[in-house]
């Protein structure tokens, strides 16, 4: 269908001839291309008509309705009415009297807003017609005359009208059939076919899209099932320091009072790696490399060493090969809360209120307790930085210092044991090992020739490696070069029973596995079957599971590689399982693919 909104009288306002047919009317009754019409008046809530609506065909077999509103009041009156009739309209007439300038200043003036508003989402053609011939005179259809501008409208006012709305400008000097069926008719009916030809794409474009929504759709690609999720595990770095102190194995150090009643057991690698005044102490460093006099006037006054002297009654733990140390403490005082300043400095040597509260407790003295709490900041006092006492506060003093054993990692400075390993060796400090291996306690304890021999000769794994396991023993962290030294860390973990760095370095693994782009995944040398095959022979439960589900998750580039084949029947099982994309998705796909390559070879009859 085609819908006309035409608006304005085309009558003259002083015209007595009030039977003059109208141009919609004219048109309907003239033209041959129009059948069956039908005219019905419409009301306003006064009474008086608004627009007559026609109705008839068009081309034959296309339905048009016309709404001819001849008065221009339906703007003010009833601007929801109107908007819907511009707002539905395919064509838009607009006309009026040439010989009636009053109506079209006021068209001009009031109603051309209105209607630019109505039009300002619409692309819809509209065609102004100039109806009549101007009474005073000879008509002139000349834009630069102005010899008729007084009474009547002229060419040039209504050409600016049109332009103002972009529209089509026609002068009609009479209804008759030039100006009705050729003229006004021609422009008509070809804006009524631009219409029909727009609608007809717009249905065809409608119809494409709703056969393309109900035709056989692609597969779809369900996503892979998750990857178990391994969990880290918490830090028991100074936890297991502090035991070594609770059950004093490997100790070679042991602090008397004065009158060699009882014995403090410790471990010079432990008291060197936190202090300065004890590197001094035991020979770490030589009084030429102290740069504090305070420090070195403070491991004078308050220690006095002894080296080979029989202990009065025997530590345990010190095997035969290392000399023991006696250290007599010549304040009675401090001598007294040593065992608490030694938890102190096991536990990491940061719980320093904690310290505060244990010697007051012990000593219940203000001045003795500020007495022994100047003396361990003294103590653990970093020499240059902390220039007198006093300027030490408790804020300052806490987590100054973290037990760190890197800087003797891999030094045979104070080292009691030697690993010998392809040929090279390692320096070592059984008091480390003992509370960071629970299998090394049991080799450096137990009734092993390990117990008693400085020389221990290690087999099964490569120098970086177990130098690698000895770093972390020594510092908690460990940094892999790559996959494969990974894994090789992780059989040295299980090896000595070490469960945390095992699981650091099977997060490291599943890590820069899923980091690799699947091009490089295909590409790569590394075996993720290999890697497989030695995480359940050494028991890694948790990684042997994962690469399980990581082949499964990847399946189309590793079933093409020859290590597949390698896979256990139980293997190829739950990774056939378990593949992604799942065999019933590939065969969805391909059946997709056959069908669309059928739809392509159907010949297209135009």
């Amino acid at each position: 269908s085609v819908n006309i909104a035409a608006f304005g009288n085309e009558r003259d306002g002083f015209s007595e001839d009030n039977q003059q047919p109208s141009l919609i009317w004219s048109y309907l009754g003239r033209s041959a291309l129009i059948s069956q019409i039908n005219s019905s008046l419409s009301a306003s809530h006064v009474g008086n008509p608004v627009f007559t609506e026609y109705q008839a065909c068009v081309f034959g077999n296309v339905r048009l309705v016309v709404h001819d509103c001849p008065v221009w009041d339906i703007f003010d009156s009833d601007w929801y009415t109107s908007c819907r009739l511009i707002g539905g309209a395919d064509i838009i007439v607009i006309k009026y009297s040439v010989n009636d300038k009053t109506s079209f200043q006021e068209l001009k003036d009031s109603y051309l807003p209105m209607v630019k508003k109505a039009l300002n989402h619409c692309s819809v053609p509209v065609i102004i017609s100039a109806i009549g011939a101007r009474k005073n005179g000879v008509p002139c259809t000349c834009p630069l005359c102005t010899s008729d501008r007084r009474s009547c409208v002229t060419t040039s006012e209504g050409v600016h009208l049109a332009k103002e709305l972009g529209a089509t400008y026609l002068e009609l000097h009479a209804l008759n059939d030039f100006y009705i069926q050729k003229y006004f008719g021609g422009v008509l009916e070809y804006f009524m076919i631009q219409s029909l030809n727009q609608k007809s794409s717009e249905k065809m474009k409608k119809r494409k899209k709703t056969q393309k929504s109900h035709r056989v759709q692609p597969p779809q690609l369900e996503q892979p099932e998750k990857m178990p999720i391994l969990k880290g595990e918490a830090s028991h770095y100074n936890a297991d320091l502090h035991n070594l102190l609770c059950c004093c194995q490997c100790a070679d150090v042991a602090f008397y009072p004065e009158d060699l009643s009882v014995a403090v057991e410790a471990h010079k690698i432990i008291l060197c790696s936190v202090s300065h005044l004890f590197m001094l102490l035991f020979g770490v460093k030589s009084l030429s490399d102290a740069h504090d006099a305070s420090v070195v006037q403070l491991a004078q006054s308050l220690f006095a060493v002894e080296t080979g002297a029989p202990f009065p009654s025997s530590p345990h733990g010190a095997p035969p090969c290392v000399l023991p140390v006696r250290v007599v403490v010549k304040d009675s005082v401090f001598c007294s809360c040593l065992p608490d300043i030694l938890h102190f400095i096991y536990s990491g040597a940061f719980q320093w209120e904690r310290l505060e509260e244990d010697i007051k407790k012990k000593l219940k003295d203000p001045d003795k307790t500020e007495h022994v709490l100047e003396k361990v900041k003294c103590i653990l006092k970093t020499p240059g930085k902390l220039n007198t006492v006093k300027d030490c506060k408790s804020h300052q003093i806490k987590r100054l210092y973290d037990t760190s054993l890197r800087l003797f990692f891999n030094t045979p400075v104070l080292a009691d044991v030697i690993f010998k390993i392809q040929g090279a060796t390692v320096p070592a400090h059984r008091a480390v090992l003992v509370a960071r291996c629970e299998v090394m306690a049991a080799m450096f304890n137990g009734n092993y020739l390990e117990a008693n021999s400085i020389l221990v000769p290690v087999y099964g794994v490569s120098k970086d490696t177990f130098l690698s396991f000895l770093e972390y023993l020594y510092t908690d962290s460990c940094c892999p070069a790559s996959i494969l030294q990974a894994m090789s860390l992780l059989i040295c973990a299980e090896m000595y029973q070490v469960m945390r760095l095992q699981h650091i370095c099977e997060l490291y693994i599943i890590t820069q596995l899923q980091s690799m782009p699947s091009r490089e995944l295909a590409s790569t040398n590394l075996s993720i079957v290999s890697l497989l095959k030695k995480a359940k022979f050494h028991n890694s439960d948790c990684l042997s599971t994962w690469l399980l589900h990581f082949i499964a998750t990847n399946y189309l580039i590793f079933s093409q590689k020859p290590e597949f084949q390698e896979l256990s029947e139980e293997e190829r099982n739950f990774v056939e399982m378990h593949r992604w994309p799942s065999n019933l998705y590939l065969k969805q796909l391909a059946d997709y693919r056959n069908y669309i390559h059928s739809q392509k070879s159907h010949c297209t009859v135009m």
